[in-house]
């Protein structure tokens, strides 16, 4: 009876402590998206998410835009890559995306449209080749704060620095489950070895 119950307490510490640290990791996640780290860019990378039913960007996709669109009057940088596919809705997110920053002023000329960018990798491989092509260096991403951490480190490790940041003014209650579902994402990054391959691949 006795060692079932030192079992049972160190059985229970140990989830205990796997727990708290767990918490920690999307705290520290969290500090980390909403500390941004805005400098000069020679690019832009602003990621899709939903578009609602009537076409327009939802509530979360616009705040990216409008971050986006802040930044770029700021002359933080001069080219902007909009980067999604089409959703369950049927849109183009990057076109939606062209479309709305076209609408606020930006020039149609200044913004790339990725149609591929179906996932944060691939968006990150597709801004690459980009960059390659145009012998750009260095970028500023904009997302979710929450997004940010996963956006940066697939960027980097397709091989582009500097990397800079900014989150989109937008929170909601969604967060609560996007932030731990990040974090396994993050990890998941951390463990693919196909980043070398893909960024070597034609253009």
């Amino acid at each position: 009876m006795i060692q079932n119950s030192q079992t049972k307490r160190y059985l229970l510490l140990a989830i205990g402590t796997a727990a708290a640290l767990f918490l920690l990791a999307i705290v520290a996640f969290a500090l980390i998206g909403l500390h941004d780290q805005i400098h000069k860019a020679d690019i832009a990378l602003v990621l899709g998410s939903k578009v609602e039913l009537d076409g327009k960007p939802s509530p979360r996709l616009r705040a990216r835009l409008d971050k986006t669109f802040e930044l770029y009057h700021a002359g933080y940088f001069p080219q902007i890559i909009v980067s999604g596919g089409i959703g369950k809705e049927g849109y183009d997110e990057a076109f939606v995306m062209r479309d709305y920053l076209v609408s606020r002023g930006i020039s149609k000329d200044c913004v790339i449209v990725d149609s591929d960018g179906t996932t944060t990798f691939a968006s990150a491989r597709n801004t690459s080749r980009i960059m390659r092509r145009q012998k750009l260096e260095s970028v500023l991403v904009i997302s979710q704060y929450f997004h940010i951490p996963r956006s940066r480190l697939a960027l980097r490790r397709f091989g582009i620095a500097p990397v800079y940041s900014a989150h989109a003014s937008f929170f909601e209650l969604r967060d609560i489950y996007s932030l731990p579902r990040e974090l396994f994402g993050y990890a998941s990054y951390l463990l693919r070895h196909d980043y070398v391959s893909t960024v070597q691949s034609p253009l």
